[in-house]
């Protein structure tokens, strides 16, 4: 008998310390993702707006696509993979192109779009995060997708700050942001 109470304390113990890690799991992501958006969002800030066209090279996407895929895929990890929300069409999508947006306008875009998909991260629950998807022909959990999400923001941010660097411009200080 005393055996059994063991075991299942035991049990039980283990499965709430599981939990707690994945929500805190959870917890860290939305940290970074509201971090992220006051970096980028303060990148873009400091971007003349004159500038947001500028390509480091030809084969470059400018600094206003940056930012715009940025948005586009952030909603695209969140709302589609994680949320299972139909996908936009990347091609035929305007409401993440920047052409006729304004700075403005784009940083909206971004912030709304950060908004969104913290509100729809905050509602996972922690055992969704070993739900396995497709991903570009690989198989990713939830919580990669967060992590894959957190790179793919940091990739494209590093270019805008390249093009920042290029037209004699010092960003913002990143320790800040951690």
């Amino acid at each position: 008998m005393n055996k059994t109470i063991t075991l299942i304390t035991f049990l039980l113990f283990t499965t709430t310390c599981l939990f707690a890690q994945q929500d805190k799991f959870i917890e860290d992501s939305i940290e970074r993702l509201e971090n992220s958006r006051k970096y980028l969002l303060l990148v873009a800030d400091m971007m003349p707006e004159e500038k947001y066209g500028y390509k480091a090279t030809d084969e470059s996407l400018s600094f206003s696509e940056n930012l715009m895929h940025i948005g586009y895929a952030l909603d695209w990890h969140s709302q589609s993979l994680i949320g299972d929300r139909e996908a936009r069409v990347y091609q035929t999508d305007t409401i993440f192109k920047p052409a006729n947006k304004t700075k403005a306008e784009m940083m909206a875009r971004i912030d709304q779009t950060f908004t969104e998909a913290i509100a729809l991260l905050q509602d996972v629950k922690p055992a969704e995060l070993d739900i396995e998807l497709d991903y570009f022909g690989s198989t990713r959990s939830k919580r990669q997708i967060y992590m894959l999400l957190a790179d793919h923001i940091t990739h494209h941010r590093a270019q805008m700050l390249v093009s920042m660097r290029l037209n004699g411009l010092v960003p913002p200080r990143y320790v800040l942001y951690q």
